[in-house]
């Protein structure tokens, strides 16, 4: 390049103007002036070379980025996935019971494990849900837990606040729910209490659900085991869906009792 420059600069602008800022006109290439033009050169070649590598680095950048969110945003959706199928066959095996004996209830449990599927399949693929109609899914599960239970299951659902234009990250109340007959009616003998509250406050909610612990097992081991995949799956969404501020979770076993407490921003 400093030869090409040379010969052009010599041939069309005269030697004069092939080194101006040089000690004298040169007629021929010399070292002095090869080393001089190269690290001229050279500024500009670093300049466009920062620039090449700026780009490359903020496109690499971006690609990592994207690469995440889509980690983030698969790992997400495998977590709200991650409802026991049990309750399905569970289900499915109570409609074939009441079926058999031709029961009024049969339509009407359809209809509950239709709109709960429904919305499984179709109204959870958004980060936010709204928390509404996440209410209602919920209240879905619990009709069909009680056909399930009958008499021998109580379940208490307080609201309070205001539950308008909230929204929630989806299926993550239900997990909690479902822990609840997992760990609570499942393994008891006997009646069961399970007390489910939700309370909006300012741009918060207030989510707690107690289930009674098995009499027949350690509660050490219970509480273990009640904190198990599901809750886990839940404490992984929390953090992957929120920020640290935005949320509290606190579990604890207490006088035979497994209490769950969130609390959530919603707003």
């Amino acid at each position: 390049m400093v030869t090409i420059k040379y010969n052009l600069t010599y041939l069309l602008l005269g030697p004069d103007k092939v080194w101006p800022e040089g000690p004298e006109h040169i007629h021929r290439l010399s070292l002095n002036y090869v080393i001089d033009m190269m690290i001229g050169e050279l500024y500009v070649v670093g300049f466009v070379a920062a620039i090449k590598i700026t780009l490359d680095f903020l496109k690499e950048h971006k690609r990592v980025a994207d690469l995440e969110k889509t980690q983030l945003e698969t790992e997400l959706q495998f977590l709200k996935n991650q409802i026991s199928p049990h309750f399905f066959f569970n289900t499915l095996n109570n409609i074939y019971s009441l079926s058999v004996i031709k029961s009024n209830k049969t339509p009407k449990i359809i209809l509950k494990l239709s709109e709960l599927m429904r919305y499984m399949l179709y109204e959870t693929k958004a980060k936010r849900q709204s928390l509404q109609n996440e209410i209602l899914c919920i209240q879905n599960y619990l009709d069909l837990e009680r056909v399930r239970y009958d008499d021998s299951l109580e379940v208490n659902m307080y609201i309070s606040g205001d539950i308008q234009d909230k929204e929630i990250a989806p299926i993550l109340l239900l997990t909690f729910v479902e822990n609840a007959f997992k760990h609570g009616a499942n393994k008891n003998i006997g009646k069961v209490k399970i007390d489910i509250n939700f309370k909006i406050k300012e741009k918060f909610l207030y989510f707690t659900i107690t289930n009674p612990m098995p009499l027949i097992t350690n509660h050490k081991d219970n509480l273990k085991q009640s904190s198990g995949i599901g809750l886990e799956n839940v404490k992984k969404r929390l953090a992957l869906g929120y920020d640290k501020s935005d949320y509290k979770l606190v579990i604890n076993n207490r006088k035979n009792k497994f209490i769950v407490k969130l609390k959530i921003k919603v707003a």
